[in-house]
């Protein structure tokens, strides 16, 4: 009998031992699933949410911009980058944008906050959170007019309505202060208060010419891709392209550091709880094999004492636990299946905990209902993990029954 056969009978002398290990196995495949496919699913939304707030996942700007956002640096021939980025495979969009900080006033009042200046031919609802959260009114047309889409809680700030007044003053490519009118068209409400409370679209041919800009100027480029894992290798291929002295290309982390570090906190946490579930699986597979290995003392013994080596002994107990691994990988498929499909396609909603109340995070709302999504390097990394974990709680054991004296083990009886 070869040691394949003999270590999968002796899996199951003990039925009852080798099912509880491989259900336990099996639930810490659940709860590795869980942590890493609600973080991907939460983590991707953030991201994108974030990028369709006006940055993009990768962004082309003057250099120096991100560290200090004034409007005296700005991009030449933003037409021309836009239209060679868009010949990238990745890219499914890149728009062209003006951002700044100004000065919002009505007949009542003044407040200050940022305003992003677009083409409504370049934009879509789904690129630009703020057009997609609009509540009254719509986008202004064309790109000269004197239309503005304001946040609600700015709105409510200002007194403002559709059809009202709003003033917008700010600085100029040569640090002039100069002011603009336009009217409101629209309101949107995203439900991040940060946003709806300081934001104001407004058409960029209009604020290129208050700004004293050229006709093809800008401040950005904002680009879209298709996943944002690989916003770094497209940001590299993007300065290869259209990177400059002048200018500079920037992945979301850089652009939005806040989220990228809540990322990066968050996604600590859960590799820190998955270490733990690790530990939990490798404690229940080292003890079913060692109380094997102790149960099994003159059986080895005697197995040793008619010609079996100490390596073939050895390779025996750890092809149990390959065995175990399997076993533990199978239920934990079994177990997670249903639960993974009710979460992907039903999710767990934890709305009424917020109590009626939005819930952002660096200046991304999140959503309450708890959904799941797996990458196909998650699932391998897994299933991989648990496997390979399986197979090194198995070599104490293992070598413990290669040093059974046999002489000795016979003696005991």
């Amino acid at each position: 009998m070869n040691l394949a056969n003999m270590a999968w009978r002796n899996l199951w002398r003990r039925r009852r031992r080798t099912l509880i290990t491989g259900f336990t196995v099996g639930f810490g495949v659940m709860l590795a699933v869980t942590f890493t496919g609600t973080g991907d699913y939460m983590y991707t939304n953030m991201i994108n949410a974030s990028a369709a707030s006006g940055l993009g996942h990768v962004t082309v700007e003057p250099r120096g911009y991100n560290h200090t956002p004034t409007l005296d640096k700005r991009l030449t021939n933003s037409t021309g980058i836009r239209q060679r980025l868009l010949s990238l495979p990745e890219v499914t969009d890149a728009i062209v944008r003006i951002t700044g900080q100004a000065m919002f006033a009505s007949a009542t009042k003044t407040v200050g906050g940022m305003f992003m200046a677009i083409d409504p031919a370049q934009e879509s609802p789904e690129h630009n959170l703020l057009l997609r959260s609009l509540v009254e009114g719509g986008v202004f047309s064309g790109t000269t007019g004197r239309g503005a889409v304001v946040g609600e809680r700015l709105a409510e700030k200002l007194n403002l309505a559709l059809g009202k007044k709003l003033v917008y003053t700010t600085t100029d490519a040569n640090g002039e202060i100069v002011s603009e009118i336009a009217r409101v068209s629209g309101i949107f409400r995203t439900g991040v208060d940060e946003v709806d409370g300081a934001m104001a679209l407004l058409p960029i041919d209009r604020v290129r010419e208050t700004l004293n800009y050229g006709p093809d100027d800008a401040t950005l480029v904002a680009v879209m891709i298709t996943d944002q894992r690989r916003a770094g290798r497209v940001r590299d291929v993007m300065t290869r392209m259209v990177g400059s002295p002048e200018r500079e290309v920037l992945s979301w982390h850089q652009t939005q550091a806040d989220l990228a570090g809540l990322i990066t906190v968050d996604a600590s946490a859960n590799y820190i709880s998955q270490a733990l579930v690790g530990l939990l699986i490798a404690a229940g597979i080292l003890n079913t094999l060692l109380m094997g290995v102790l149960e099994r003392t003159r059986e080895f013994g005697v197995m040793m004492a008619v010609g079996m080596s100490p390596g073939r002994l050895f390779r025996l107990v750890l092809m149990e636990s390959f065995w175990l691994g399997l076993v533990g990988l199978g239920l934990g498929v079994l177990m997670t299946t249903p639960w993974y499909l009710y979460l992907y396609h039903v999710g767990l909603d934890f709305s009424g905990m917020l109590a009626g109340q939005d819930y952002s995070a660096a200046g991304v709302l999140v959503d309450p209902l708890m959904r799941i999504r797996l990458f196909k390097e998650s699932v391998a990394v897994i299933l991989v993990g648990v496997f390979l974990l399986a197979l090194v709680s198995g070599i104490y054991p293992a070598w413990r029954a290669g040093r059974i004296p046999p002489v000795e083990s016979l003696r005991t009886i």
